[in-house]
């Protein structure tokens, strides 16, 4: 190769001069290259061609310009350009287009531009130094001997070239690098900002779609139980909503391998990697080229994936992957946040509804003595409105007829291990008294300390007035016992002892000894009903049950005794009543109860029976004149071993179980029971009991 002469170097320079001067403020790429083009062809007055890769390598940006300054920019795909066989050169080449040129140049378009030749110079050009620049050409069409630059002398112009081109593609990366920056960190910002899963993954939706420049991005996480890979409904798209949830198991599929190996992974051909798991494509018709992958780490757990997928026109780089990681760690950090939140309302939530349902009363005291929270119960019990006990001091709030709550807090913070109960009263805010029974447990902070007490009031007052009952019971059983068996003891004696000589004296006292017997074997045959009760024993042994043949038998010795005592029995029972379902027994402990109720309340008058049934079930309606329920002691009527004030103080006996066992056997075979009545004007029970089949 011969040395450049003194006027090829005075040329160069002037070019040089020029480019400098042109591309002195020019920083994009396509720019230089048009600049470049112009230059050269006005310079050397021929056809000037340059044409540069994309980073992707599948097309060329090609310039061409005419001497007379006439330039078209146009797109060429790698075949039509066929600019590689001499790029690969990387040295200048003068192409003969009639010569031994590369077979791929012939049906080129660039080798429809010359007549006879091409200088082609590639781009970047050689040396030690390593350019940003992509593959690149500058060709001459056609130059003529005389032209400035030759073989000789081009190759430092590519040099030259490369440089400004180099400094565009740099200027490009740290513009584009400084808006990926931004993104991200908006993005970041936008996933911290919010406790919301929906918003997180709205943002990924949109703005990490559109930053990436991908078809979509889908987050996977790992269900803690089973460590399969789930992956969010919404993410995946139109075609997948009529699907079931997405689920990979452990370790299946890219995201499986992913999650397991901790690695992140660019793949643009998925179906050319036999880890990916192609059934969602086919079942769902969406069609994956192209993934990048990245575990979602909290630390040093791995708490699910996140993918890009299907780069939009090019492929996956190592730049894309950096992009993502730098968006996975915030999202992660997001998603573990929310769904910290979301637990944690939960648990709040939880805990509110338990305090607020909880049948006994609760109130929080923090450490200053403040009361912090009170449920309704608690509200119920004390006659208070919220107002007048939340954020009170409790000594003032809350009185105790003996003991203080101050106290029993103190005796709760000093018992660790136990948790102390007091009984007492509480006042209430109209100056009653409710018996209470009241415990309490500290709430410890995380260094320890004790930052509230938690106390629950049980109300006392039904246990009481169960207990008052069972004294009552056993008052009345022992009552009830003593009478027949003194008067059975009393003429047993006087039978041994010879006191009744006459057989009718002696008939009589045995009569009385047989009628007090039956009276306690009715008091334990009611006892034994009673535990067979409580057994549940009434729901078994269910059968479609007539009424008509149960009332034949056991309404004639009831209109007698009604009859002896001197009252009007009328019963209206209409004929062939479809069954219910229950057991002969129970009905026949049902009606002979409440028939004989109202025989036993019924000083004069009337008792009435009446049955008849009516849309789908059977009613049967017992009613009295007698001396009627008290008001007050209708919301107890139904209690277990509960007796009317009345009944007691006019001496007429009873248990107080019968029409406890009334409700629950009637109830126990989905039928009703409703009572009216008013004191001194008589009583109706109305039993309701669903037809069934024969």
């Amino acid at each position: 190769m011969n040395e450049p002469t003194l006027v090829d170097t005075k040329h160069i320079h002037l070019l040089w001069q020029k480019l400098a001067i042109e591309l002195a403020g020019i920083f994009d790429a396509h720019g230089v290259c048009a600049v470049v083009a112009s230059e050269v062809a006005a310079f050397c007055q021929v056809t000037a061609v340059v044409g540069v890769s994309d980073p992707f390598k599948k097309y060329f940006d090609v310039w061409t310009c005419e001497p007379d300054g006439r330039i078209e920019q146009t797109r060429w795909d790698n075949q039509k350009a066929s600019f590689y066989p001499l790029i690969e050169e990387r040295q200048p080449v003068l192409a003969e287009k009639f010569g031994r040129s590369p077979a791929e140049l012939i049906h080129s378009a660039l080798w429809q531009l010359p007549r006879n030749h091409i200088l082609a110079l590639p781009l970047p050009g050689t040396g030690e130094y390593q350019p940003l620049t992509p593959p690149g050409i500058l060709c001459l069409i056609d130059p003529t001997p005389d032209c400035p630059l030759n073989l000789d002398n081009i190759e430092s112009l590519g040099t030259y070239i490369t440089i400004t081109l180099d400094r565009a593609y740099l200027r490009h990366t740290v513009h584009r690098q400084d808006i990926e920056f931004a993104v991200v960190s908006d993005i970041s910002f936008a996933l911290t900002s919010t406790l919301s899963l929906q918003n997180i993954y709205k943002q990924l939706m949109g703005s990490v779609r559109r930053t990436l420049n991908v078809g979509s991005v889908s987050v996977g996480l790992i269900d803690s139980p089973t460590g399969d890979i789930v992956f969010v409904d919404m993410l995946l798209g139109d075609l997948f909503k009529d699907m079931p949830s997405l689920r990979l198991k452990k370790g299946q599929g890219i995201a499986g391998w992913v999650a397991e190996n901790r690695q992140p992974v660019i793949i643009n051909d998925v179906y050319a990697d036999n880890r990916f798991f192609a059934r969602f494509d086919r079942q769902s018709g969406f069609h994956t080229d192209s993934m990048i992958c990245i575990p979602l780490q909290v630390e040093d757990r791995v708490i699910g994936i996140l993918q890009a997928i299907n780069k939009q026109g090019g492929e996956f780089m190592e730049n894309d992957l950096r992009l993502l990681q730098a968006i996975g760690g915030p999202l992660a950090a997001a998603i573990e946040n929310a769904s910290l939140h979301s637990e944690v309302l939960a648990e709040k939530r939880r805990i509110e509804t338990i305090f607020a349902s909880m049948s006994e009363g609760m109130l929080t005291v923090n450490a200053d003595g403040f009361i912090t929270h009170a449920n309704d119960a608690l509200l119920t019990l004390t006659l208070q409105s919220p107002d007048k006990l939340i954020g009170q001091p409790v000594q003032k709030a809350i009185r105790f007829s003996t003991g203080s709550l101050p106290e029993f807090m103190q005796q709760v913070q000093d018992e660790e291990e136990d948790y102390p109960q007091m009984a007492t009263s509480l006042y209430q805010s109209s100056g009653q008294t409710v018996p209470v029974l009241v415990s309490g447990a500290p709430i410890h902070d995380e260094d320890g300390s004790i930052s509230e007490m938690i106390f629950v009031f049980s109300d006392l007052r039904q246990i009481r007035e169960v207990e008052r009952l069972r004294d009552d019971f056993f008052h009345g059983i022992i009552h009830e016992l003593r009478t027949p068996l003194a008067t059975i003891l009393m003429y047993a004696r006087l039978l041994r002892e010879g006191k009744a000589q006459q057989k009718e004296k002696a008939d009589r006292f045995l009569g009385v000894i047989e009628r007090e017997s039956d009276r306690l074997q009715k008091m334990v045959r009611q006892m034994l009903e009673l535990a067979k009760m409580e057994a549940r024993e009434f729901q078994r042994g269910a059968e479609p049950i007539r009424l008509n043949p149960l009332f034949d038998e056991i309404l004639p010795p009831l209109a007698d005794r009604a009859t002896e005592k001197g009252l009007t029995f009328r019963q209206k029972i209409q004929p062939a009543m479809p069954p219910v379902l229950g057991s002969q027994d129970t009905f026949h402990l049902i009606f002979k109860n409440l028939i004989d109720n109202a025989i036993k309340f019924t000083m004069s008058g009337t008792v009435r029976i009446d049955a008849w049934n009516e849309n789908g079930s059977v009613y049967i309606k017992v009613q009295d004149d007698g001396i009627g329920i008290p008001e007050q002691a209708m919301p107890h009527l139904f209690g277990r071993f509960f007796r009317a004030q009345t009944a007691v103080e006019r001496g007429i006996a009873g248990t107080g179980l019968g029409l406890y066992m009334v409700k629950e056997a009637v109830e126990n075979y989905n039928g009703t029971i409703t009572v009216k009545s008013k004191e001194g004007a008589g009583t109706t029970f109305t039993v309701r009991l669903p037809v069934t089949e024969d």
